[in-house]
């Protein structure tokens, strides 16, 4: 079963939620803020895509940070703030077996097993 993590008011988790509704696919939505993250579940992620890609440097969380937090960012301290702040996460991000899907779009979707 596939595992979509998202934020529930999120446009693009919106967006995937619908298609995955649309194509009939089972899935399980996981809510980054309500439902938490652990730091295994994380790392997991990190290995797959790296750091640097899981980081949403374009969202409003990231913008709330203090110049300290986005100072001197390396692989411990990004991982640090996403367990601290999980709206730091791009999204959504889908578990498809093993593998990590970032982000949303129809063309890729339609590529799932």
């Amino acid at each position: 079963m596939l595992a979509l993590y998202g934020l529930k008011n999120c446009d693009s988790c919106r967006k995937a939620i619908a298609w995955l509704k649309a194509h009939q696919r089972e899935f399980v939505f996981h809510d980054l803020r309500i439902d938490g993250l652990n730091a295994e579940k994380l790392l997991k992620w990190e290995t797959q895509v790296g750091w640097e890609n899981l980081l949403n440097r374009k969202s409003t969380t990231w913008r709330g940070l203090t110049e300290s937090e986005k100072t001197g960012l390396d692989q411990a301290k990004a991982i640090d703030l996403m367990l601290i702040h999980p709206a730091l996460i791009k999204r959504p991000l889908l578990e498809v077996g093993d593998t990590v899907w970032l982000g949303f779009t129809p063309e890729r979707y339609s590529e799932l097993p």
